[in-house]
């Protein structure tokens, strides 16, 4: 396991900081998006889309209604948002299974509810809001 802690103090460097995490990954690669509303796991999500090369900043929004965007051609990165699912079951009735499998970046935001579906080889990132655009962010590598 591998741990390391962060401050930034605006999107612009929480975009940043997800540019270069996404460039240390190997593929494939599950990443928990993990904090409150307001955290800021969209824009983290959109710095490791872009440092990913699937998208630009400005592609990347939240996948709250549709539960999956995806992005780049072939599609190298998907984002996922588990919030409005409540089972196991409805979890695996989207496909995510197969998803984890793909060679590619899964960014997961609420996925910390279902723990019995996560692999042990993840990337766990928790942020919280510092203030008006300060946030603190821990990153957390399992299995490798």
């Amino acid at each position: 396991m591998k741990r390391d802690n962060y401050k930034t103090s605006g999107e612009e460097e929480t975009i940043a900081l997800g540019r270069t995490l996404a460039a240390r990954w190997p593929r494939p690669c599950v990443v928990l998006l993990i904090g409150p509303m307001g955290a800021g796991k969209t824009t983290m999500a959109k710095g490791i889309a872009a440092g990913a090369g699937a998208a630009g900043e400005d592609e990347v929004s939240s996948p709250t209604f549709p539960l999956i965007h995806e992005y780049g051609d072939p599609v190298s990165v998907y984002h996922v948002d588990l919030y409005r699912l409540d089972t196991v079951e409805e979890v695996e009735r989207i496909g995510l299974d197969e998803i984890m499998e793909r060679h590619a970046v899964v960014l997961l935001e609420w996925a910390e509810r279902f723990p019995g579906i996560l692999p042990a080889r993840r990337v766990e990132i928790r942020m919280e809001s510092d203030g008006d655009e300060g946030r603190s962010i821990e990153v957390t590598e399992y299995g490798g």
